[in-house]
């Protein structure tokens, strides 16, 4: 078995739309820098994502060297909009979590309702080290994440994923095989492990940056959703329904809490530790 290395990096600026995966990536308490400090919410306040709008795969979202966040989408012209500053903040609701953000430009509203023809507002997370407590089942006392789902930092291995798609081409949806690793939209992919190793671990390092493992990671309708073309299918649902259920969740990929903060790299060693 070669030793276990980071394979790639995700950051998706914007929750649920496509990001970028650079070289190397800053780690926050809360997460990878820049990841998910963004969201989309519907007129009631609530959190806006490829569960009820497919075509949010389809359109991107990166942070430009001056700041902010440049967005585009086909047929679109894109629009850059500045981090808004923190003169008043309206509540997210996101996943029974109510969360203080900040309103973006009214430019984004503008745009973000044309494409997605419906009432939605953009926000910015301005202070993740405080906004948003980690479930306490599985926190320390101040642990915070951003706009992810509810963990700092997402990992998943290659491996799993070849185990995954071995089982879904021996289903009754295999014309739907094999599935890229976007459909998890992982912060972190590891490689050179066992398939299912990572339901075993408790702490990890990558590099020389330290994580606690919480819980694996319950997957949702957004795993269905092709990528490329916002195609929504039966899989990976059905084959984890079969294989990876524990308890009422269908699972793939596990959470991570970072212990110490620093720097992953493409390449870096990736050590069990517990």
């Amino acid at each position: 078995m070669p030793k276990a290395s980071l394979r790639s990096i995700h950051i998706h600026p914007l929750k649920s739309v496509r990001g970028h995966a650079p070289r190397e990536a800053a780690v926050e308490p809360w997460g990878l820098a820049g990841d998910r400090r963004w969201v989309l919410i519907d007129a009631s306040g609530k959190v806006v994502t490829q569960r009820q709008h497919p075509r949010l795969a389809l359109t991107s979202a990166e942070t430009p060297d001056g700041g902010g966040l440049r967005m585009s989408a086909p047929g679109r012209a894109s629009l850059t909009v500045p981090v808004p500053r923190p003169a008043g903040t309206t509540t997210v609701n996101i996943f029974g979590d109510n969360v203080e953000a900040v309103l973006a430009d009214d430019a984004a509203h503008v745009w973000w309702s044309a494409h997605l023809e419906a009432d939605v507002r953009l926000l910015h997370l301005d202070d993740p080290a405080t906004r948003r407590p980690i479930d306490p089942e599985y926190a320390k006392p101040g642990e915070t994440v951003s706009f992810a789902d509810g963990y700092p930092l997402l990992l998943t291995t290659l491996s799993s994923l070849d185990a995954l798609n071995s089982l879904i081409a021996q289903g009754d949806h295999a014309d739907e095989g094999p599935l890229p690793m976007n459909r998890f939209r992982p912060n972190v992919v590891v490689d050179g492990t066992a398939p299912w190793a990572e339901d075993d671990w408790s702490r990890i390092a990558i590099g020389s940056v330290t994580f606690r493992i919480t819980k694996k990671s319950g997957r949702c309708v957004v795993t269905t959703t092709n990528q490329s073309t916002s195609e929504r299918g039966k899989e990976p649902l059905r084959t984890l329904a079969r294989h990876r259920r524990f308890g009422d969740q269908l699972c793939f990929g596990t959470n991570l809490v970072p212990e110490t903060t620093g720097t992953v790299r493409v390449g870096d060693a990736v050590t069990i530790l517990a």
